[in-house]
């Protein structure tokens, strides 16, 4: 059996936002995943994309497809 669950951690336990069909002590294994980003902690595209100090020619915008699917080659 395999059941995606949303729930809530008030600090110490996971509440279930509705019941579950288990037996009390009933082993399971919980994977946690944010249902939602957190509201006001996410970054904007161009300030994660500033952050990976990505390193390129200096025509890479202009010939993006060249580049990425194997156009011409600038010679040094």
């Amino acid at each position: 059996m395999s059941k995606t669950v949303e729930a809530v951690f008030d600090g110490e336990v996971l509440r279930p936002d509705e019941p579950i069909d288990l037996e009390p002590n009933t082993r399971v294994r919980v994977t946690i995943e944010p249902a939602a980003p957190p509201r006001g902690k996410s970054k904007s595209f161009l300030r994660t994309a500033l952050s990976l100090n990505l390193q390129g020619p200096p025509d890479w915008s202009e010939r993006l497809d060249d580049y990425l699917y194997g156009g011409e080659t600038p010679e040094p």
